[in-house]
């Protein structure tokens, strides 16, 4: 199990930062998941933590999707889903399937190679409260 870790970890730090963009753009397509603005020369794509590091979130593919600079600055180390609904108030759309996508895929990442203290419970909540938001008002409540 110990070698499988070290593996992975030689794997992705294999990647610099513009092939992991390129891993990125190609799963995520050429839109920022924040505003859904296309990528073009003058809206460039940069790589986000889905879960900051600061937050304890991994340089894994799985913790990256592309966002255009000004959103990955504007964000700064808030968390996904205030981040989500900061920018729907902004009048964006963010693509929130995407979202959920990218914190179900980290979860599984999580739980397939271990470790990650910190991310773990984070990103079990930030998907708590993903859920909450799709769940229709009033369900549960008898």
């Amino acid at each position: 199990m110990r070698d499988r870790r070290r593996k992975r970890t030689i794997v992705v730090m294999a990647l610099d930062r513009a092939a992991r963009l390129r891993v990125a753009l190609e799963r995520d397509g050429g839109t920022c998941i924040w505003c859904g603005r296309a990528f073009t020369a003058q809206i460039t794509p940069s790589t986000e933590h889905v879960v900051p590091r600061v937050k304890g979130g991994p340089s894994w593919p799985e913790n990256e999707v592309a966002a255009c600079r000004r959103c990955n600055a504007d964000r700064g180390h808030r968390g996904p889903v205030e981040w989500l609904e900061e920018c729907e108030r902004r009048g964006w759309e963010p693509d929130g399937a995407r979202l959920v996508r990218a914190l179900t895929q980290l979860v599984d990442a999580i739980a397939r190679e271990g470790g990650q203290r910190r991310a773990r419970p984070y990103v079990d909540a930030q998907l708590r409260r993903l859920r909450r938001r799709a769940a229709p008002r009033g369900a549960g409540l008898a």
